[in-house]
């Protein structure tokens, strides 16, 4: 009988291979941690909850202070302590990405188009490139000559963006199907003009690489204690959410035979049941808010991939 993998020895090569940076990361644990919990920490608990993660003090105040400049963080000073929260903003952001990570199942499709029309002469060059770049985080293809195509994606969430860039009223929205008999708007080929997939499938490859092992049936995942469950926990949103929110998650109709994407989702998914529960219990014994320790998840966490055991 093999003997059950350490902890230690699958967490430990992690950090040789993920490419981690520390605005992206603490992104990654703001997002999944923080953000269920009322979205406002103290920063001293927050630095102290991730130096497990190999960040110090002087690059967690780094980031921090990028991610105030980019508009998703606010802060408050009490006393000598500083509280950071969400910005509207970054609520919805986060909201977005949320739904996205943790759903439950696909999307249907009724085989409808969302398209977006983006006039040159309307918005400025600078606004152009921040909405392209927002448009990607939603799955939004680029078809060329300022037309963006999504087939699941929703008006609400669009108009919400471009309220969110000031940008309301200066994007034309249409919805519709394709003509079956127009050769040049096939879904194939829409597909192929907007979405780089064989790209994308190389990317959840190297992420079923990254973590397959956590999910063997020899690791002894009762003995793993709180704080490496955190680890382990923050790690894998971190590597599965830097795929995943580039995947347009397009339906099933439109993807490829054997999608790896899927693979990728079910083994996400199995470990993030396995930890969630001690990161938990780790994250709430470390992290603090204005008022002391940070108030339990609503129960719209416990709803993730359909619902969280407890």
């Amino acid at each position: 009988m093999s003997k059950p993998a350490s902890a230690d020895a699958l967490i430990t090569p992690l950090f040789n291979k993920l490419d981690l940076k520390a605005k992206s990361l603490l992104v990654t644990v703001w997002g999944d941690c923080v953000a269920p919990h009322g979205g406002t920490v103290w920063l001293g608990s927050l630095i102290q909850l991730v130096a497990a993660l190999g960040l110090n003090e002087r690059v967690v105040r780094t980031a921090v202070f990028r991610l105030q400049k980019d508009g998703i963080l606010s802060s408050e000073q009490v006393g000598r302590r500083s509280y950071y929260s969400l910005t509207q903003s970054g609520k919805h952001r986060f909201a977005e990405a949320t739904h996205r990570i943790y759903a439950s199942e696909d999307i249907p499709w009724n085989g409808n188009w969302l398209l977006l029309f983006v006039a040159r002469r309307r918005i400025s060059d600078a606004d152009r490139r921040h909405l392209e770049t927002a448009l990607g985080w939603l799955g939004f293809g680029d078809l060329g000559a300022g037309v963006h195509a999504h087939p699941t994606a929703t008006k609400d969430s669009v108009e919400t963006l471009l309220q969110d860039l000031d940008l309301s009223g200066k994007v034309t929205i249409l919805s519709g199907k394709g003509l079956a008999d127009t050769p040049f708007d096939t879904p194939d080929i829409l597909v192929a003009k907007g979405w780089n997939l064989e790209s994308l499938e190389a990317d959840y490859d190297r992420f079923i690489g990254h973590f397959s092992k956590f999910a063997a049936a020899d690791m002894d995942a009762s003995a793993v204690d709180e704080k490496k469950c955190f680890i382990i926990r923050s790690l894998l949103v971190h590597d599965y959410r830097r795929v995943l929110l580039r995947d347009p998650m397009l339906p099933a109709e439109l993807l490829p035979a054997g999608w790896n994407g899927n693979r990728a989702r079910a083994l996400f998914q199995e470990i993030y049941r396995r930890v969630w529960e001690g990161a938990e219990q780790h994250l709430m014994t470390v992290l603090e808010n204005e008022t002391g320790k940070l108030p339990p998840a609503p129960e719209e966490f416990y709803r993730r991939f359909g619902g969280l055991k407890r």
